[in-house]
């Protein structure tokens, strides 16, 4: 089933009385082939992949993680230990234009304190590869772990919203850091490495900080400058489908 084929409104009625594990049901059984999950191995990412994981379709469902060439070393750790652990469908997806390409083109967009910069970093390195992922596989309807405490733009967010034509589903989306805390000590998953380290949630290694009497969450990423990196901004799909 395409995105364009399902009422968002009725949809959004429906998810918002269930489970996040009855959500991602009921993604896998409205979307099948054409929906994927995607992941940033971040500090909270074992939830959303552990529920993922104990689906009966949980093989067939492809996880896609947008590599920017750029992560700390603790994330590609951690994320082969969460594809190991998990059995996860990993589907890897990088920018056509290598990290030591784009520097000589462009610079370290990240050093100029630009948003305009920043923007074009994200572009490159981040949104291009994951729509051309979601093109190849065919992807009509995603889910994500972001939550509404995370920035300013996903406390707007509702449990499926449309972006760049396709649709997003976000399970945790009410979830609070209590919740994510006990389901990852109830299923005992394992932490991020960089968590203990003061991290509350990591990115690029150089665009990513630990939590400090300045900035907490989400202010410690981009320098400050952004919140979102564009991934979850929506498109040029509207609301009436």
């Amino acid at each position: 089933m395409k995105a364009l084929d399902i009422s968002i409104n009725e949809s959004r009625k429906l998810l918002d009385k269930l489970t996040p594990e009855e959500k991602l049901n009921w993604a896998c059984e409205q979307f099948g082939s054409n929906f994927a999950v995607t992941t940033s191995f971040g500090i909270q990412s074992a939830v959303l992949l552990h529920m993922v994981n104990n689906l009966k379709s949980a093989l067939k469902i492809p996880i896609i993680w947008v590599d920017t060439g750029y992560l700390a070393p603790e994330t590609y750790s951690y994320a082969e230990q969460l594809r190991n652990q998990l059995n996860l469908n990993l589907k890897v997806t990088q920018s056509e234009i290598s990290p030591a390409r784009m520097e000589a083109l462009y610079g370290k967009l990240w050093e100029s304190e630009s948003v305009k910069d920043l923007e074009e970093y994200h572009r490159i390195r981040k949104i291009e590869p994951l729509d051309k992922a979601f093109e190849e596989l065919d992807i009509a309807c995603w889910a994500s772990g972001v939550r509404s405490n995370q920035t300013k733009h996903r406390q707007s967010m509702t449990f499926l919203d449309p972006i760049r034509n396709r649709l997003s589903i976000r399970p945790l989306l009410n979830w609070t850091q209590k919740d994510i805390f006990y389901y990852m000590h109830k299923n005992n998953l394992p932490q991020h490495p960089l968590f203990e380290k003061g991290y509350s949630t990591v990115g690029d290694w150089h665009s990513s900080g630990p939590d400090g009497i300045e900035a907490k969450g989400r202010d410690t990423r981009f320098g400050g400058l952004k919140q979102e990196c564009g991934i979850h901004l929506p498109g040029v799909m509207g609301d009436g489908i």
